[in-house]
């Protein structure tokens, strides 16, 4: 395993199957088309003179009637259900979103609306010194390492056992890329520009960085958007692509929030779960793409290589994870995009950043590309699809242990597409995802089960378990066997 794997937000299931796992329900009923039999919109916005218009709970939003690239999968409040189908430099310029379309304007229930927009990833360490309780964070999710319900007493102490042995070899790929991660950065450089975009569009609002694993954290995120006196709420992930372990980890978060705090749980929320089917993403990243082959001294024979960070197969066979097939379609929309440009070129899809000694989504990167280097392939361009942000997986995972593993293999020219970061087109795109977001806001559902977190209400029971269970983890680490598998898969 490579050193930075971890810090991808996603580790395998360690004890048992994923079974029975909730999430978000994933169809594709119509928000706009008044020819859907929509008969009393609760809410109505005007984009490029189209009218939109929502009374679903649950709905998928489009741009315009009869879109099928331009959707986004958006939910109406915070109701999870059951699912079972398939450092330092800045990234991002300002003032470049000029919008060409109609004015957009949203109209509210009341002349008091204020809108909010709330930005979901995963959060990185930006010094050294936070690399240990970083890890920690990621560890201690139960939608990373999921243990059975008898063992959950467990999840704290492993989660401290684990991120202690970690720590050393996460620091030297955080150290490589200038000792910290630069996403919180990147991530409020969007935000401010997102921001920018929204005002372009006559929609103002006020835009939120919530970070699953660390600073800002949500909670951080929440209380400001409390204390503006937010009316509306767009959650925004900054994932492309649904999947359990990122967006569905911190839905899940804002959903025990909501769900304790009486004003939370009456304000108007709409997520938009996935959008990497929207044409302006689809656009942007066929744009980066035909840039970093044009540095290439023949772009026609240049392998585009999509890596995409993997999950346990378990997900998806055993959870419903929507993610592999949101992957496959993103990877067949861009390059449909790149084939009416007529840029042809060949195309191949693998993952990366794999942990522990379970099986995960394949094939797998490292292994792909030496592959191609055994076949004969000498120019490939890496393009990094599942993330909008540069961090440690695309700056040193990729830009270095991949690219070396590439080059040892026979790969001479390598070439990777950057993030979108704050890409304009990119941005406008997430502006007009929001404004098509807002007709669709909800309260959330008050039927909700109860969160994982309330295992640990009572204080007593609470100081016992993890007593008990430290000692037991620590027994169980004590054993050969188990220091191996540490060793091998974890560490």
């Amino acid at each position: 395993m490579n050193a930075t794997a971890v810090s991808g937000g996603v580790l395998p299931q360690m004890m048992q199957p994923i079974s029975n796992l909730e999430t978000f329900t994933n169809n594709n009923s119509s928000l706009v088309c008044s020819r859907n039999g929509v008969r009393a919109p609760s809410f109505k916005a005007s984009h490029d003179g189209k009218q939109i218009y929502c009374q679903s709970n649950e709905a998928s939003a489009t741009q315009s009637c009869g879109s099928t690239a331009q959707k986004s999968n958006v939910l109406g409040g915070l109701s999870l259900k059951s699912h079972r189908q398939t450092v330092g430099k800045t990234f991002c310029s300002a003032g470049e979103y000029a919008y060409s379309g109609g004015a957009i304007n949203y109209q509210s229930r009341t002349a008091e609306e204020k809108v909010g927009v709330l930005l979901l990833n995963l959060g990185g360490p930006e010094t050294l010194h936070d690399v240990q309780p970083f890890l920690y964070n990621l560890f201690a999710d139960p939608d990373i390492i999921r243990l059975p319900r008898l063992f959950k007493f467990l999840q704290r102490p492993l989660a401290q056992l684990i991120s202690i042995l970690r720590a050393p070899k996460s620091k030297e790929g955080y150290a490589a890329i200038g000792g910290g991660s630069p996403l919180r950065k990147i991530t409020d450089e969007q935000a401010n520009a997102l921001k920018m975009a929204l005002e372009v569009k006559k929609v103002p609002a006020n835009v939120y960085v919530a970070m699953r694993y660390w600073h800002p954290f949500t909670e951080e995120a929440v209380h400001r958007i409390k204390t503006d006196g937010i009316t509306r709420l767009v959650v925004l992930p900054l994932y492309p692509q649904f999947s359990i372990s990122t967006t569905g980890s911190s839905i899940r978060v804002l959903q025990s929030m909501f769900r304790n705090d009486a004003h939370l749980s009456s304000l108007p929320v709409a997520v938009i779960e996935s959008w990497y089917q929207r044409d302006g993403y689809v656009r942007s990243m066929a744009d980066l793409i035909e840039k970093e082959l044009a540095n290439f001294s023949e772009p026609e024979e240049v392998m585009i290589f999509f890596s995409a960070h993997g999950v346990p197969v378990s997900y998806i066979e055993d959870a419903g994870d929507p993610y592999k097939d949101q992957m496959e379609e993103c990877i067949l929309l861009i390059m449909q995009e790149l084939k009416a440009r007529g840029t042809k070129n060949n195309h191949t899809l693998a993952y990366q950043s794999r942990v522990g000694p379970v099986q995960w989504l394949k094939p797998y990167t490292d292994e792909v590309l030496v592959e191609l280097g055994q076949k004969g392939v000498r120019s490939l361009l890496a393009v990094p699809v599942s993330f909008v942000s540069e961090h440690i997986e695309t700056l040193e995972e990729i830009d270095m242990e991949y690219k070396h593993l590439a080059l040892e293999s026979g790969i001479s020219n390598w070439g990777r597409v950057p993030a979108l970061n704050c890409t304009p087109s990119f941005i406008n795109d997430l502006a007009d995802a929001v404004i098509e977001a807002l007709p669709s806001a909800m309260a959330m559902s008050t039927s909700d089960t109860a969160s994982e977190d309330e295992l640990y209400d009572d204080p007593m029971r609470y100081v016992i378990r993890l007593f008990f269970g430290s000692i037991l983890a620590f027994l169980l680490l004590l054993s050969p066997k188990a220091i191996l598998a540490f060793r091998n898969n974890i560490l």
